[in-house]
Order: structure tokens, then C-alpha cells, then sequence
């Protein structure tokens, strides 16, 4: 089935998208990521992997993502990508 990245996604499934394009870049199991996870705490990321989520957030709901935004849980950035991809 093809999905096109460049139509905003449904709200329901935005955080789904999330999720998978956070558990893919460690290779982390879905049941470990959850909206509370801190990233650098539970989660184990550091800068460069902060920074390639919010390529790949960037990339597939076409938003820009400030440096100025604080990001430190998976909430919020299912929160940014849900208030910014329904505008775009």
C-alpha cells in the first residue's frame, strides 16, 4: 500500500507516525515508547538522535521545527507535529 508523506496525516494516526519514526531510530520496542518517555532519560538519546527525529518529523508531516522548541518527552512531539501539521 503506497502513502503519500506529503498529505498532512490524520490526527489519530500522527501520533502513531511518531511513534514509529521514535522506536525506529534505536530500534526501540513500541511498547517502550510512550507519550511520558523522557528521551535522553528512558529513552537513552542523545543530541544526534534528537536531531535525525526531528529531520525525519520535518520530512515526512512537512513542518519546520525551531531549535527554540522544547522537545525533551515523546508527547511533545507528537503535541508540535499535531498542532503544526494540521496548519501546514
Amino acid at each position: 500500500m503506497y502513502v503519500s508523506t506529503t498529505n498532512p496525516a490524520p490526527t489519530a494516526s500522527i501520533e502513531q507516525q511518531v511513534f514509529r519514526i521514535i522506536s525506529k531510530r534505536k530500534a526501540i520496542r513500541a511498547s517502550r515508547v510512550r507519550k511520558t518517555a523522557s528521551l535522553a532519560r528512558d529513552l537513552r538519546f542523545d543530541t544526534v538522535d534528537v536531531v535525525d527525529i526531528i529531520l525525519e518529523l520535518e520530512r515526512n508531516f512537512s513542518i519546520v521545527i525551531p531549535d527554540e522548541v522544547p522537545l525533551y518527552t515523546v508527547g511533545d512531539f507528537v503535541r508540535y507535529v499535531r498542532d503544526h501539521a494540521a496548519a501546514a
